[in-house]
């Protein structure tokens, strides 16, 4: 079965690469997850990525801290995920880049949109690193804003949870799970699919997000192949 997408924007969350720990790394995880990745790329899917932090760093977790300098703080973690999630990936024998939106030469490429298309179109997997490179703005918003600037068909969210709940489905066994929702519903309902900023971008650039669980990294897979998993918003 080939993939109902060409070209997709992954976006795995810090925790999600700390597997069970909850914070750190967690090899056995990254190499599941770049199993995967190698899997999309075989597919013929051209694959770009944006990690979070929340492993090892949150920037509102500050505490009385300059927000500019925590959020500084949280990209720096970004990159540590996106160079272990580099090296899986390239273990895996698939080549792979990482961009950052903060220069720093001696450890990736920085960002620049036309080189990160011209990867793609090689067959390359794209890691962005340091968010938008912007303070106040989460890697959601990042992952939106490079997923519009690619062109990509659709967002994958890789979460904790299996998709998008009227309320908190770890302190609420009646949660009711969303098959699928509309931009404006998650805005309007508050629900905590990615920030509002996030949400607003896809709805004005008519991305759809794909939101589902990582805890099965076959995920990935089964939601290029368009199977009925997790919650979509459109």
């Amino acid at each position: 079965m080939e993939s109902k997408y060409k070209r997709v924007m992954l976006k795995i969350s810090g925790e999600a690469m700390s597997g069970h720990k909850g914070f750190g790394l967690d090899t056995p995880t990254i190499d599941r997850i770049a199993e995967k990745i190698k899997e999309a790329v075989e597919l013929g899917v051209e694959v770009s990525i944006v990690v979070g932090g929340g492993n090892f760093w949150r920037g509102r977790s500050g505490g009385n801290m300059d927000r500019t300098r925590a959020d500084h703080m949280g990209m720096l973690a970004t990159v540590i995920n996106s160079l272990a999630l580099l090296d899986a990936i390239e273990q895996q024998g698939v080549p792979a880049r990482v961009q950052t939106a903060i220069e720093m030469r001696q450890i990736a490429e920085p960002y620049i949109r036309s080189k990160a298309v011209r990867h793609l179109e090689k067959g390359r997997v794209v890691i962005f690193a340091c968010g938008s490179g912007n303070p106040f703005f989460s890697t959601d918003t990042a992952a939106a804003l490079r997923a519009a600037e690619m062109n990509a068909d659709i967002i994958l969210l890789a979460k904790a949870v299996d998709g998008v709940y009227d309320s908190d489905p770890h302190t609420n066994p009646d949660a009711q799970k969303f098959d699928s929702l509309r931009y404006i519903d998650v805005i309007s309902k508050g629900l905590g699919v990615m920030d509002s900023t996030a949400t607003t971008l896809c709805m004005d650039n008519n991305i759809p997000i794909l939101v589902f669980g990582l805890d099965d990294p076959e995920n990935i897979i089964r939601g290029l192949k368009g199977e009925k998993i997790g919650t979509l918003v459109y």
